[in-house]
């Protein structure tokens, strides 16, 4: 486990970030949406019983970015409206290493159907202090 991201218990939270991709979605007959959400549901809870889900949230579309331009922050559509994937859902767990949040990942429920999901390690509140 890397050191600068491993909380003080020995675990670490990972941000699952979910992406879709609306060609894909938009296509799934309504019973094939209502089985991957059913799976997602049981997949969630899973992981809850097991202890490992913090939060799950679904992502409403159109989100915003704000970034620093000729002094000032401005608010733009963000570079995911013209894409084709974006960033549908999220989840967090809590485990005990990196090799036990890939395993969740791999096991996500919709990455068969043409989904993706990002990893991202999450600084603990050592992390600065940490030894690299």
């Amino acid at each position: 486990m890397r050191p600068d991201i491993e909380e003080k218990d020995g675990t670490v939270k990972y941000l699952m970030l979910i992406y879709g991709n609306e060609d894909i979605w938009n296509a799934l007959a309504p019973e094939d949406m209502a089985s991957l959400i059913a799976e997602v549901d049981g997949f969630n809870e899973a992981l809850r019983e097991s202890g490992e889900l913090l939060e799950s949230e679904g992502l409403m579309p159109r989100p915003r970015s704000v970034q620093w331009t000729a002094g000032d922050a401005v608010v733009t559509d963000g570079p995911y409206i013209e894409a084709k994937e974006f960033v549908g859902s999220y989840f967090v767990v809590e485990v005990d290493d990196e090799q036990r949040a890939l395993e969740i990942a791999r096991a996500y429920p919709g990455l068969p159907r043409g989904g993706g999901l990002e990893a991202w390690p999450l600084m603990g509140r050592g992390w600065a202090s940490a030894e690299v």
